[in-house]
């Protein structure tokens, strides 16, 4: 039997322990973490504010290289920090509510993606027709006990499982050791087409 649910809008945060923005970055996206339900809030650590202070303990290279992807896609000067981006589609600083609010609206109301992530008896199927190559990535985070941070969801690891072209494709569930979100975007870290959250 299938069990779908709509796509979340997956919010991610760029953020630093050296950053003095952050932390209100970090309780502006547990509120919309706790209000919301259709949104997955992922958090990527960056060390490029190491020279500031102590060095980061939960950056990822994953993290740099994702954030200037998004620097290149929305033609911005550089990275910063803390900067949230929505569904690869708009970016703004997560410290500033009204505009994290603005960015969620525009969003939820973009057009409908063509891919789809269903649960489908021990087989996760994607399917959809897009024009254009796409990543899927399975992206592992700490959540609950396991989150001894002030961060909602912060990424440990992340893997590409391969390219899609549409059509009908099955996933294993396995790929997803601990708590992951699956993601299927846009080449080049374009526009998420589809979210699903793991728990196993």
């Amino acid at each position: 039997m299938a069990s779908t649910a709509p796509s979340p809008v997956l919010v991610e945060l760029f953020a630093s322990h050296n950053c003095r923005a952050c932390p209100k970055a970090h309780r502006t996206m547990s509120k919309v973490d706790a209000e919301r339900d259709d949104v997955l809030i992922l958090t990527w650590s960056v060390d490029y504010w190491d020279y500031l202070g102590e060095k980061d303990p939960m950056a990822l290279a994953e993290s740099k290289d994702r954030q200037r992807g998004y620097v290149d896609r929305f033609k911005l000067r550089g990275p910063y920090t803390p900067q949230t981006v929505y569904d690869g589609l708009e970016q703004c600083p997560g410290s500033k509510p009204p505009q994290v609010e603005s960015a969620l609206e525009r969003v939820s109301n973009a057009d409908a993606s063509p891919a789809r992530l269903v649960r489908k008896g021990n087989k996760i199927e994607l399917t959809g027709a897009v024009s254009d190559l796409s990543d899927i990535f399975v992206i592992e985070y700490l959540d609950g006990n396991a989150n001894t941070t002030d961060m909602v969801h912060p990424v440990t690891k992340v893997t590409s499982i391969g390219p899609w072209i549409g059509g009908r494709v099955e996933i294993d569930p396995s790929v997803c050791a601990t708590t992951c979100a699956l993601v299927v975007q846009e080449a080049g870290f374009g526009r998420v087409l589809a979210v699903m959250d793991m728990h196993n």
